[in-house]
């Protein structure tokens, strides 16, 4: 039976149970054709490319969010609910807040959070609060330890907007918010809505409290630490 999604191509058993994500589609594409082997390209909608192969003999799936909760909200809530994925790890790029972060630093989110208005959908009689998985969480830790990476294990603030005109983002330090980022909470809801696993690393792309900041380039293809690190501990 086909997949009933209309963003993905593709039989459910063209994808792996565990999905690395990054934002950016270059980056899903230099991940897939830099680290898999025997991979084949099993969807591109709307410039959304979809990469399945192997690393070290795992089975894993390799594609793209977007930007934002509502483009992380439709694209991994297909992969849970309709094409059979148990696990998402996403790895992008955030925003170092905490003062005891520099770029290329490395962020494991606990906890997302948010100025999203995404879990009002659930209807709950409060606010959800959006958390990673821990067996991910903490492998992901332990390996980091493994590899030698300078990593902070906290909480993020996931943000609808990337400009911040109110420049709020001194208040969130104020509370230990490690980075800002723009996909976490989706990411993290829909996993507890659908029973699944998630993971958000990212690395540290710029610092804009303190003035610092890397290219464009440096984004789509430099930031490897982050995506061996999830590629390590993803489940097979």
């Amino acid at each position: 039976m086909g997949t009933p999604s209309i963003f993905y191509a593709g039989e459910p058993e063209q994808y792996a149970k565990t999905v690395l994500m990054p934002g950016d589609p270059l980056r899903a594409r230099f991940i897939a054709e830099t680290y898999l082997t025997e991979r084949e390209e099993v969807s591109n909608i709307r410039g959304i490319p979809v990469f399945t192969g192997l690393y070290k003999g795992k089975r894993l799936t390799v594609t793209a969010s977007g930007m934002g909760c509502p483009s992380m909200g439709i694209y991994s809530h297909d992969l849970f609910e309709f094409l059979g994925v148990e696990q998402i790890i996403r790895v992008g790029t955030a925003g170092g807040i905490h003062p005891g972060l520099d770029v290329r630093d490395i962020v494991i989110g606990q906890a997302a959070c948010t100025v999203s208005n995404f879990d009002y959908q659930f209807r709950m009689p409060g606010r959800f609060a959006p958390i990673a998985d821990f067996g991910l969480l903490k492998a992901a830790a332990e390996q980091a330890e493994k590899m030698g990476l300078t990593y902070k294990v906290g909480n993020l603030f996931c943000a609808d907007y990337f400009y911040d005109d109110a420049q709020s983002l001194a208040e969130w330090r104020k509370l230990g918010v490690l980075a800002v980022e723009m996909e976490s909470a989706a990411l993290y809801t829909n996993a507890a809505r659908f029973g699944k696993k998630a993971l958000c690393i990212a690395t540290v792309s710029d610092c804009p409290l303190d003035g610092k900041f890397s290219t464009p380039e440096e984004c789509e293809r430099d930031f490897t630490n982050m995506m061996e690190l999830a590629l390590e501990i993803a489940p097979g």
